[in-house]
């Protein structure tokens, strides 16, 4: 059976839509998936579950989430070897001037249609770049991310997807965990 990783959306943040990670992983158990861990309290999961399409499982996660905490939440899966791809593939990291400690992966619901990526082109970016993947779209935000015009609810207006944002590190450390289950 493969690895997955979920990644919430909007969970434990500034007192809104609070989850205990306890609480998560204890619903995920209960939907059939093994070897359930989470990673920090920002809602990042790793599982083990019969194969099936990550929209299937964010899906399961999702109602699952509204039924047992009584808000929506979104959810975005990849598998393990997803993962690992977006890692492969993130192409600051071959900057040498890059601050590793600056770079975020923003990870899509889908892949958006091509007349929306034009509109990334539209956001005041500043001294933060970005690059598209498949399904994910890489940043360095040299200023920090907490004061990017390239955030979740920007990205998502401009492509018409839902997106979640993980640092770096998080991206690697998921990966890192999925990849031992």
């Amino acid at each position: 059976m493969p690895a997955y990783v979920a990644m919430l959306r909007g969970i434990n943040v500034s007192g809104h839509k609070i989850v205990r990670m306890e609480a998560l992983r204890a619903t995920c158990t209960a939907l059939g998936f093994r070897n359930v861990a989470t990673y920090v309290q920002s809602g990042n999961i790793v599982f083990v579950a019969e194969t099936k399409p990550s929209s299937v499982l964010a899906k399961r996660i999702s109602d699952a989430i509204l039924r047992d905490f009584g808000f929506p939440v979104p959810a975005l899966v990849r598998t393990a070897k997803e993962m690992q791809g977006v890692i492969k593939n993130n192409p600051f990291v071959k900057e040498d001037s890059i601050d590793v400690a600056k770079l975020h992966v923003t990870f899509l619901s889908q892949s958006p249609a091509k007349t929306a990526l034009k509109n990334l082109q539209t956001l005041p970016a500043k001294r933060d770049r970005f690059q598209v993947g498949r399904q994910a779209i890489y940043l360095y935000c040299p200023d920090g991310y907490g004061i990017t015009k390239l955030s979740n609810t920007a990205i998502e207006k401009a492509l018409a997807v839902a997106a979640t944002t993980r640092n770096w590190k998080t991206v690697n450390t998921l990966f890192e965990m999925a990849a031992r289950l």
